[in-house]
């Protein structure tokens, strides 16, 4: 996708947070939470994936990720070019569906 006539990064942030005691479950709700004010958007049960407008961009929400790491679990942050995001195959039971698309214009904050 090309946004305001910049190709898109995406980053794709794969987590697996325990969520056993109160204090845990605390932590790991500010996470995804943290993730969608910042423009993430869930892909699936703790994937979730942000278009950003440039690599410098994406390199600036990757230091927001690991600025609100949870103290425990794993955390995976995966940066792919669109054209490798758009031959991703989504399939929900037989059926396939689209990909979700970027952001229709650059944000600006």
């Amino acid at each position: 996708m090309v946004v305001n006539g910049y190709r898109c990064m995406w980053l794709v942030v794969m987590f697996d947070l325990p969520v056993d005691t109160k204090a845990a479950q605390k932590a790991a709700a500010g996470f995804r939470k943290s993730l969608l004010e910042d423009g993430f958007q869930m892909l699936q049960y703790s994937v979730y994936g942000r278009c950003c407008a440039s690599k410098e961009s994406a390199e600036m929400h990757q230091r927001r990720i690991e600025s609100c790491l949870p103290p425990d679990g794993e955390v995976r942050i995966l940066p792919v070019t669109d054209k490798q995001f758009e031959r991703m195959k989504v399939f929900f039971g037989k059926r396939r569906r689209a990909v979700e698309s970027g952001p229709r214009q650059l944000e600006f904050f």
